[in-house]
């Protein structure tokens, strides 16, 4: 079982950058590989980043290569989303969840989840 909390959301401009972080609780965070979504208003849940159990190995996708950066600390049981360059457009309800599976992208594929966090970003 693990349990996942996130935190670090906010109202922020357009450019300017934003670090989200998600504590776990439990002794299996290292098994899992970790992952953030998003949703926003009206729109299906999508795909932000996944790192693997050890943290050597991100997944991102294509539309996001470059301005977002995950990363873990299994000694801290964290994981982290690093946001630069922030757009209107990625205001969004941020989740983090895990899974057994690596590389996933599939929301089916994590087995548990936080209750998100809100970015709003203004223009």
């Amino acid at each position: 079982q693990v349990q996942l909390v996130e935190s670090g959301g906010g109202l922020v401009q357009a450019g300017d950058s934003l670090r989200l972080s998600c504590a776990a609780s439990g002794r299996t965070f290292s098994s899992y590989a970790m992952g953030w979504f998003r949703q926003a208003p009206g729109k299906e849940r999508e795909f932000v980043a996944a790192i693997s159990r050890s943290g050597d190995t991100a997944y991102y996708p294509d539309s996001e290569k470059g301005r977002f950066t995950i990363s873990r600390d299994n000694a801290k049981i964290t994981v982290y989303l690093q946001m630069n360059s922030l757009k209107p457009e990625d205001t969004a309800v941020y989740y983090c969840a895990a899974a057994r599976l690596f590389p996933v992208r599939d929301e089916w594929d994590y087995d548990y989840w936080g209750q998100g966090t809100q970015v709003t970003v203004s223009s």
